[in-house]
């Protein structure tokens, strides 16, 4: 098996560039290419007559080399042609900047064509076609691709791949899996996921790999939780009650905040550590539940320290807790990376001696030198913007901490259950007393000038506002600036009205500034990217428009709709798009039709993937390669029942057997997470 592990230039014509291209693609080993999944087919058996081929559309045609053109020169550009017919109708084939796959074609000879057809006054033409041999396998893979790499070259290359996997046989799954889920063998997956025999192949290649692929993300999460039940030294006395705390909030929790926080406290008080997810909808109130966990520590006597992904939100964060705590004799501190030398020194000291009880910060608290007396409770916010590692060195800070992990992005079931699948979850599933729907409504362009009379309206009447947009500078996007836009509205449709600007460049201290300003009503209008789009809290601002919406996922705009009506006031939602596709057209009626961001993010998720779903990639999980999480939701929970049997009868994956199933959790995850 040794063998598929070599480098991926070892294959015959992979040179050092095209080893580089592969690495862009993350395909550094043989193994790589064989795991390297098509995302579509060319189905050649489906071939039609040049005479039905529309110009401007995609198809496969069928066609005999009659002449083989000399080559033309355009500046930088080498142009092949070859002359071909279907024995009807005529067409030339063009292929831009690529020898090797004109110089394979032989005159006489019939291939079957894939590609993209025009016409014009010299009749059809067919532009740089994937094309295959007659004879050859019909259904044919299409990839990925970067510049440089055609899909030609990759099918070329697996092929050497698949050669070489079948002279180093191997299996990832144990037998009785294999044979009580009616699966196929790896290496007829992996053969026949490239190049299918039949379609009912290719299904049986896609449903192996998927069922392995969730298998291996259920079993590693499962694996994970089953080694957090290691004996804790902070263990908390359930007699403690916290009354006080609860007085001293400017405002009666819900029940589902009540429920939240009587789960986590239950939880500090076992003798196993704590690894609880805190999911609540935008305002459901997070971050007192949390605040009430630290102060239940504080009252065992116990350290907590509370990581956001950024300084702004850390403030924020930062602000709450010091008002709901500090009143009764807690001490927070806030560390991030602006914070001066000299006052980094004293707080630091001030950590290490148990001064400070609470800690929140940034990434700047699990730096080397900073120490903590007596950690017990560990809180990262948006934890799937941290890293693994990250997460992992602020519970390291403690001697087996309690994990919380709060996020205000609604997770869909499906999803849940493969990013947190090693976390027990509490769900505040209602908004506190007083918290009115943002009313949203999406508009073309040409309303922008009524959306703004709008805008006007509220300022003139004390309130303030935020608008979106999704680019910092200008370039040849049509998306629009941050700063351009700004320049434009001073001039124009918010002349007179003070404005800032917010961005991901700024500098912490600019970023503070700005925040600020608005806050305390220095400024009335806010222009800004997505950096709001969590955790900002200004009640005073009651709208929010967002330009070209269409950029975003449904679970964002959500968040960044979040931003308004965190107070007394009527607050709206203004989307603006020129988009008038019927998918764009579906995303702004769900916005405009609910407020609920469990149900929005289960259409996001049947809408954009799961690749998508928060943007980018979900940090410290492997990427999907295959499985469909709708389509797959049965398979998961059958996968689940089968993780907790192996679990059960061999909980350390220490049976001969499942072997090859740790072996793959170690391929897949930091082997200090699984080992």
């Amino acid at each position: 098996m040794n063998d598929i592990y070599n480098p991926v230039e070892s294959l015959y014509r992979i040179g050092k560039a095209r080893a580089e291209k592969y690495h862009k693609l993350g395909i550094n080993t043989i193994y790589d290419l064989l795991y390297y999944i098509p995302r579509d087919y060319v189905d050649f058996r489906k071939y039609i007559p040049i005479s039905d081929a529309e110009s401007g559309e995609y198809c496969v045609l069928k066609l005999k080399i009659t002449a083989l053109l000399s080559p033309v020169q355009v500046r930088n550009m080498m142009i092949y042609k070859a002359s071909a017919t279907d024995g009807e109708s005529d067409i030339t084939i063009i292929i831009y900047n690529n020898f090797y796959a004109f110089n394979a074609l032989q005159k006489n000879a019939v291939y079957y064509m894939y590609g993209k057809v025009n016409e014009n006054l010299y009749g059809r033409e067919i532009l740089s076609p994937q094309y295959i041999s007659e004879g050859e396998v019909l259904i044919q893979p299409k990839y990925k691709l970067t510049a440089g790499l055609t899909v030609n070259m990759i099918r070329a290359n697996i092929k050497q791949a698949v050669e070489i996997m079948k002279k180093n046989p191997f299996e990832t799954l144990p037998e009785y899996i294999i044979r009580e889920n009616n699966l196929c063998s790896i290496m007829y997956a992996l053969e026949n996921i490239h190049f299918p025999e039949s379609t009912e192949a290719s299904e049986n290649s896609r449903k192996r790999l998927a069922f392995e692929e969730i298998l291996m993300l259920q079993l590693s999460m499962a694996f994970m939780k089953s080694r957090n039940k290691n004996h804790t030294a902070n263990i908390m006395d359930k007699k403690i009650k916290i009354p006080e705390f609860l007085q001293n909030l400017p405002f009666e929790m819900t029940d589902g905040q009540k429920n939240a926080l009587k789960e986590i406290i239950r939880d500090l008080c076992r003798d196993v550590p704590m690894n609880r997810l805190l999911q609540g909808d935008v305002g459901s109130g997070k971050t007192a539940v949390a605040c009430g966990a630290c102060y239940f520590a504080f009252k065992n006597g116990f350290q907590s320290a509370l990581m956001a992904p950024t300084e702004i939100l850390a403030s924020q964060h930062y602000s709450t807790l010091s008002e709901f705590l500090e009143p009764l004799g807690v001490h927070v501190c806030l560390l991030t990376g602006s914070v001066t030398a000299k006052s980094r020194r004293d707080i630091k000291e001030k950590i290490k001696s148990g001064y400070y009880s609470v800690v929140v910060g940034t990434h700047a608290i699990i730096q080397k030198d900073i120490e903590f007396d007596s950690l017990a409770l560990v809180i990262t916010d948006e934890q799937h913007r941290f890293g693994v590692n990250q997460r992992s060195a602020l519970a390291g800070k403690g001697n087996l901490p309690h994990k919380l992990v709060m996020s205000a992005t609604p997770i869909p079931r499906t999803l849940a259950l493969i990013i947190y699948g090693d976390l027990d979850v509490s769900v505040i599933n209602q908004l506190p007393e007083g918290r009115k729907p943002v009313a949203t409504y999406a508009v073309t362009g040409k309303l922008r000038e009524r959306a703004y009379g709008f805008v006007r309206k509220a300022l003139d009447s004390g309130r303030q506002a935020y608008v979106i947009c999704p680019l910092i500078e200008d370039s040849e996007s049509d998306l629009i600036s941050v700063r351009s836009y700004a320049e434009y509205a001073e001039k124009n449709f918010l002349k007179g009205y003070s404005i800032g600007i917010l961005h991901g460049r700024m500098s912490s201290a600019e970023k503070d500034s700005a925040m600020s300003d608005f806050k305390n009503g220095r400024t009335q209008v806010l222009i800004c990217t997505t950096v709001v789009e969590v955790g900002v809290d200004v009640p005073n601002a009651t709208v929010i428009v967002i330009e070209n919406a269409d950029r975003f996922g449904l679970s964002q705009l959500h968040q960044l709709r979040g931003r308004v009506g965190r107070g007394q006031y009527e607050s709206s939602c203004i989307l603006i798009t020129d988009n008038v596709s019927d998918e764009c057209r579906e995303r702004m009626k769900i916005m405009c039709h609910t407020s609920d961001g469990f149900e929005i993010s289960e259409q996001d998720l049947r809408m954009r993937g799961p690749g998508d779903f928060f943007g980018s990639r979900q940090h410290g999980l492997p990427p999907m390669k295959i499985a469909d999480l709708e389509c797959d939701m049965p398979m998961m929970e059958k996968i689940q029942k089968i993780v907790r049997d192996i679990l059960s009868v061999d909980s350390m994956l220490e049976l001969p057997e499942n072997s090859c199933l740790k072996n793959s959790m170690m391929s897949l995850f930091d082997k200090e997470l699984i080992g």
